[in-house]
């Protein structure tokens, strides 16, 4: 057999590739005698007898046999072929092993991020600092509720219709300063001997501050003895010489409506009575009670002023702040001054025989359920006046009547008690207190997702203020069951996408009595967070799919 020519190699190579011959794809073998030509595992043998369409030239002969494509396969590129798979193989197992450990990393890692989202007992608290900021801004945001003493009650009512001697009156809840009735009570009149009680806050308050103690000997000064105050003056019956602690001074206060103890108080504070009417003149104002106003401590002059309103909001500041003062003093059913302790070296040997006793000159103290104080005060230009606070089943109310009708302290006195009882007993039928710090957790701990923040953000929903709630009688068989039976609703998210920010509500709670709404607070954030990037806000729409 004779070799190829070249010109028939070109040839039969065009025709193998020709456009009716589409699926030819390996390669061209070589030899003396034969030139095969593997097209999808059929092989063309081609000698030398075959002949093209050129008649001229004697041609190679071409035929078709079927050859199994690994006959054709050395052993050698089998085995590299194999070789070659195994390793594409290892390579793509490489891949897919290395992909799924990623994949578990990301799962992992995404897991144990958003978990943390599922534990609000880790929840950050504020600072001190922070959260004095917090509660300034509260107070700014919600005035009425959180800083105004005395405000009206959260639901609408009726007006109550008592049978109230005294031409200006007020009654109010303590817990919360809500107002149950009022009778003129913004008429401007002289508070008698009721202001020895802004005395009394006075110590109170600097002995919470440290700079006194209740225990301190006060010297007595002249204009205090009880020879040279009025003849128709309250007294305690200060005299020289006397031994007298700033507690006696305060008893005689409360319980006898001393004034001469209110000008000894005055002078042992401040120095002087004029720097002490000074100081009690500036703490009204720092209280808002812009209608009252001080020219002595005792009470004894009629320019002092106030209104029946503004004491009840005093008096309710009073008892919040110094609660001690009711239970140490303005219950003490008497005072018997003064002692053998009391009295200066020369006059010793006279022992207990020149105490004089004094009953409280409250009349309803021992007389109604619960009344443990508070104060009375008489001048003509007042009549006579009374503050009055009552506590029953942990419910305390408190009354101001002013202006009281009567001729004569016997008919005052009999004045003062009707409309203490007409008010005090009203109120505890037809009110009780419901106290949500009691029932309710102090705050409510919120996810934040989307934001920059990150590690299991929270943000703590605080109640808006945080007051008792004055609970009518309306179902039970008495308020204090109505208190019992109040529900509380609250409304929160699951989480809270994206900016937050401090003092917004994204809550509320909700205090119901069978059908009616008797208040509605907001939950409100207690710090402002920024909203996230892009990627920050997916992966936070990532976590709020397992909230």
């Amino acid at each position: 057999m004779q070799p190829f020519p070249l010109q028939t190699l070109q040839k039969l190579h065009l025709k193998l590739f020709s456009p009716t011959v589409k699926d030819y794809t390996k390669s061209i073998v070589f030899s003396q005698s034969k030139f095969r030509y593997n097209l999808n595992m059929q092989f063309y043998d081609v000698t030398d007898d075959f002949v093209d369409k050129n008649p001229k030239q004697k041609k190679s002969k071409v035929k078709f046999i079927d050859i199994p494509a690994s006959s054709s396969t050395s052993p050698d590129v089998k085995r590299s072929e194999e070789s070659q798979s195994r390793k594409s193989l290892g390579q793509l197992c490489l891949f897919i092993a290395l992909g799924v450990i990623f994949l578990g990393i990301l799962i992992f890692a995404f897991l144990s991020y958003s978990d943390s989202y599922l534990h609000p007992e880790n929840v950050k608290s504020l600072s001190d600092e922070q959260f004095i900021e917090f509660s300034s801004k509260m107070d700014s945001l919600f005035p009425d509720e959180r800083t105004k003493i005395l405000k009206n009650l959260p639901y609408p009512v009726t007006k109550a219709n008592l049978d109230v001697w005294a031409g200006s009156a007020i009654l109010i809840d303590a817990s919360n300063g809500c107002v149950l009735y009022e009778k003129n009570a913004d008429q401007v009149i002289p508070p008698a001997s009721i202001a020895k009680l802004f005395v009394m806050y006075i110590v109170f308050k600097d002995v919470a501050d440290g700079k006194i103690s209740l225990d301190d000997v006060v010297t007595l000064p002249e204009k205090s003895w009880a020879i040279n105050m009025p003849r128709d003056a309250s007294l305690m019956f200060l005299g020289q010489g006397q031994i007298v602690t700033l507690r006696e001074l305060l008893k005689g206060l409360a319980v006898a409506s001393g004034n001469d103890a209110a000008l000894a108080v005055a002078d042992y504070i401040s120095g002087s009575t004029k720097a002490f009417v000074q100081r009690m003149n500036a703490e009204c104002e720092e209280l808002g009670l812009s209608h009252t106003h001080f020219v002595e401590p005792s009470g004894y002059d009629e320019r002092n002023l106030t209104t029946a309103r503004e004491l009840a909001a005093f008096c309710c500041e009073y008892i919040k702040r110094f609660p001690q003062s009711v239970e140490e003093f303005h219950s003490a059913p008497s005072i018997k001054y003064p002692l053998e302790k009391n009295l200066p070296a020369w006059q010793k040997e006279r022992g207990d025989s020149t105490a004089i006793y004094q009953k409280n000159t409250n009349p309803l103290l021992g007389v109604m359920e619960g009344c443990d104080g508070i104060k009375t005060g008489f001048i003509y230009e007042s009549r006579y006046n009374l503050a009055l606070t009552a506590k029953r089943n942990g419910v305390r109310f408190i009354s101001v009547t002013m202006m009281g009708t009567g001729v004569g302290s016997k008919q005052g006195n009999a004045g003062r008690v009707h409309d203490g009882r007409e008010m005090m007993e009203w109120a505890f039928s037809s009110f009780a207190d419901f106290n949500p710090q009691e029932k309710l957790p102090e705050f409510y701990a919120v996810p934040s997702l989307g934001t920059k923040q990150t590690n299991g953000s929270f943000i703590k929903l605080f109640p808006a203020w945080n007051n008792s709630l004055t609970v009518p009688h309306l179902n039970g068989q008495t308020a204090l069951e109505d208190a019992e039976n109040i529900q509380t609703i609250v409304s929160i998210p699951k989480y809270i996408f994206g900016e937050v920010k401090q003092g917004e509500s994204y809550g509320q709670i909700q205090y119901k009595l069978g059908e009616l709404v008797l208040e509605t607070v907001p939950l409100v954030a207690d710090r402002s967070y920024e909203k996230a990037n892009i990627f920050g806000q997916m992966l936070g729409a990532l976590v709020s799919w397992r909230m």
